[in-house]
């Protein structure tokens, strides 16, 4: 085999493999010798089957797998001749001429191939001590903590209709009838009937619950509200809409005793020990959006001090994926480029930075725990796997069996907990100051680069597999309750 290089150019390498006809023969009788030893073919006694007859019946098929082999043989060659990383699978491309291919089939001509390599980028680690970055903290007030409680009790909560004539206050049930327009025109998921509105429970788009106050049964209003600027369904976001509400009833909630035989119908041991565990879960969850805050920080930062030759097919592979997300949300959302004030080779040169940074990221990411020997238990691998299973209730075993089965899959689940190591261990080397803030400024919204809400992952998997070691409204009712990060109620917050 001679092995010819003819392009190296930044991070990519191409090559002209040859292999003459004597090698491919010599490969082919020997295969054919092997076979000989196995072959039952009707006529011949085991072992005595003519090569020749051999050749004519499986001559092709087992030259194929000689050829493949010739070409697996050649990459390892190249790579670890030349001491090479690879970003990607290389690229094998064969003649054009088809009667050089059949001749090579026959062992009766010489296999010319050409081999394109993508290697990964080589970079200098920094110092991250020196990094600086500000963890935002905010203290459980007892408002917060009394609001979780009662939100829990509204569960249990029951309610009495309020006399003829009797208005909505804050914390009441209100029961309405509802068709929502935008710009004069009924919108999906924007009508509903018989839906229970709790007022002051901040569960629909702002504005919804609070021009219900003052509301009796048989009243009709007509409710405008704007959906969030973050809101998941797209095509609703900043979109103002009216409501015409017909109130059917109004009922008011009856005397219920939050103490510890409430925390005890919940199997809580008392009403303290109730206040500490919410307590402890709201602590936890400010914990969590704080991180994510301070992880963008440090996302950014590391975007900035890194600069370094990309792998193309890396970027062209998140880019793609991107790509395909945005044409996706204009088909289910009905916008255009137009609408968001942007052209399509506009939208094209910023998704397309986007994936590079994400590339950037998931390049220094991987490097940095290949580095600092950042492992994943196969523990973690198998909470993540249970999690991942019971976001699909009664497929649970069939969804076990295919991430246990497709290693591209188990890939993937392994991605975002490398990532997340690998952040902490940076977080760990960091200068991190704490400010305290309230709790409005914790919670705002991170902006995100991609057409839906989601937190940044800086990891494509790609990336990540490159340098790691082995080892995602139809109902009435949808238009009126909360919407986070799901698609789910088209009126809520």
């Amino acid at each position: 085999m001679q092995v010819t290089e003819t392009l190296s150019q930044g991070l990519k390498r191409e090559y002209d493999i040859f292999l003459p006809a004597s090698d491919l023969a010599e490969k082919l009788n020997g295969q054919l010798a092997e076979l000989r030893v196995k072959a039952q073919i009707k006529g011949f006694r085991p072992g005595k089957v003519p090569v020749e007859h051999l050749r004519k019946i499986y001559g092709k098929s087992v030259m194929a797998d000689v050829v493949q082999e010739a070409i697996a043989k050649a990459n390892k060659q190249i790579v670890d001749d030349n001491k090479l990383r690879l970003a990607r699978e290389p690229k094998v491309e064969l003649s054009d001429d088809k009667s050089a291919i059949d001749a090579a089939l026959e062992a009766r001509g010489d296999l010319r191939f050409k081999v394109a390599l993508e290697l990964l980028p080589t970079f200098e680690i920094g110092d991250f001590s020196q990094i600086e970055l500000e963890r935002m903290t905010v203290d459980v007030e007892d408002a917060d903590l009394a609001s979780a409680i009662e939100r829990l009790a509204d569960g249990r909560r029951t309610f009495a209709a309020k006399a003829e004539g009797a208005t909505a206050e804050t914390r009441d049930r209100v029961t309405v009838d509802f068709e929502g327009k935008i710009d004069g025109v009924p919108f999906e998921g924007g009508e509903g009937r018989d839906i229970e509105v709790l007022i002051g429970s901040n569960t629909f788009i702002p504005g919804f619950e609070d021009q219900l106050l003052g509301a009796a049964a048989g009243e009709k209003r007509v409710v405008r509200a704007t959906f969030p600027e973050t809101y998941a369904v797209r095509n609703l976001a900043g979109k103002t809409a009216e409501f015409e509400v017909a109130v059917k009833a109004v009922a008011a909630p009856e005397p219920f005793a939050i103490d510890d035989e409430y925390a005890k119908g919940l199997g809580i041991e008392s009403l303290d020990k109730l206040k500490d565990m919410i307590r402890g879960q709201i602590a936890t969850d400010y914990a969590r959006h704080a991180r994510d805050k301070v992880k963008r920080q440090l996302l950014d930062k590391l975007d900035a001090l890194y600069v370094f030759e990309l792998p193309e097919g890396l970027v062209d592979q998140e880019f793609g994926g991107i790509w395909a997300q945005v044409l996706q949300e204009q088909t289910a959302s009905g916008r255009s480029f137009a609408d968001e004030n942007t052209t399509e080779e506009a939208a094209r040169a910023d998704y397309r930075r986007i994936a590079e940074r994400r590339v950037r990221l998931g390049l220094l990411l991987a490097e940095v725990g290949t580095r600092a020997e950042v492992k994943i238990a196969e523990e973690e691998m198998t909470q993540a796997l249970i999690a991942r299973a019971r976001q699909f209730p009664g497929q649970e075993k069939q969804v076990w069996d295919f991430y246990r089965s497709n290693q591209q899959a188990l890939a993937e689940l392994r991605a975002p907990i490398f990532e997340e190591k690998v952040v902490d261990h940076i977080l760990g080397l960091a200068k991190i100051t704490e400010r305290k803030v309230d709790k409005a400024e914790l919670l705002k919204p991170l902006e995100d680069d991609l057409p839906k809400p989601a937190a940044e992952s800086a990891t494509p998997a790609a990336a990540t597999e490159a340098v790691q070691p082995a080892a995602e409204p139809t109902t009435a009712s949808d238009a009126l309750e909360p919407a986070g990060e799901t698609a789910e109620n088209p009126a809520s917050a």
